[in-house]
């Protein structure tokens, strides 16, 4: 039977291991009261990103392009649509 001492090293050792599962953004949620009385169940997988596809990998790699850019800044995205559809020809 472990002693009040050994318990109580057990929930201190209980609560480092719960708090370095949360990741860092979220640990402000969790109160320290939470901690003490129950466990907490914390996903630890998360779904993979998407694929970009042909034309988001287009625009990413050539929207810093000047061809691409109005005066003001903003993409031309006509442009970039023919631009890409020729690309694709090839």
């Amino acid at each position: 039977m472990p002693t009040k001492r050994e318990r109580e090293y057990y929930r201190m050792g209980y609560e480092d291991g719960a708090r370095s599962m949360v990741p860092k953004r979220e640990a402000w949620r969790i109160p320290e009261s939470t901690l003490e009385t129950f466990p907490i169940d914390i996903p630890t997988k998360r779904r993979p990103k998407r694929k970009l596809s042909a034309w988001n990998k287009f625009v990413k790699a050539n929207s810093r392009k000047k061809e691409f850019r109005y005066r003001d800044g903003k993409l031309n995205l006509k442009k970039m649509g023919v631009a890409f559809r020729r690309k694709k020809r090839r």
